[in-house]
């Protein structure tokens, strides 16, 4: 009689390469943050921030690139600039090293600048959003169910209701 152990693909581990990206998103993206950062650029040079090759623009590409594209860490980032740039960003060669060290070394205020700069953007987006009509195949499903359940299978999170 032989025992088969039981796998548990939740606790598998996971391949550390990042995501394609996706040129729509990306361009989206683009739109929406570059006028935002080009903002804070006054507030970039009060700062007395050289503008060099790891300046504003890249490093809101690079956290977004991070957390987008679920890059699992600094060294593939490196790798990803290097090789293929991110988002707006152009291929440029940088060092891991540098990369982590501007990562310690920016201000945070800066990125928290640019977030305050979109919210408008986003607020009136968001309610144009919600007085959009519903697409057809949800008024269809809508008529005939209380409430639809939409779930993806990247998270494992409780439903809301």
């Amino acid at each position: 009689m032989s025992s088969t152990k039981s796998i548990n693909r939740d606790h598998a581990k996971k391949k550390n390469r990042p995501q394609p990206e996706n040129e729509a998103i990306a361009t989206r993206l683009e739109n929406l943050l570059i006028p935002a950062i080009a903002a804070q650029k006054s507030y970039y040079r009060q700062l007395e921030l050289r503008d060099r090759i790891l300046n504003l623009p890249l490093m809101v590409a690079a956290v977004l690139t991070l957390l987008w594209r679920e890059v699992p860490g600094v060294q593939e980032l490196t790798r990803l600039l290097n090789r293929e740039g991110f988002l707006w960003c152009e291929p440029q060669k940088v060092r891991q090293q540098a990369l982590s060290q501007r990562f310690l070394t920016f201000p945070a205020i800066l990125f928290e600048r640019v977030f305050k700069e979109l919210l408008p953007n986003l607020r009136n987006k968001w309610s144009r959003r919600s007085s959009r009509p519903l697409p057809e195949s949800i008024q269809f499903t809508l008529k005939r169910f209380e409430r639809i359940w939409i779930a993806d299978g990247s998270t494992l999170e409780a439903p809301r209701s």
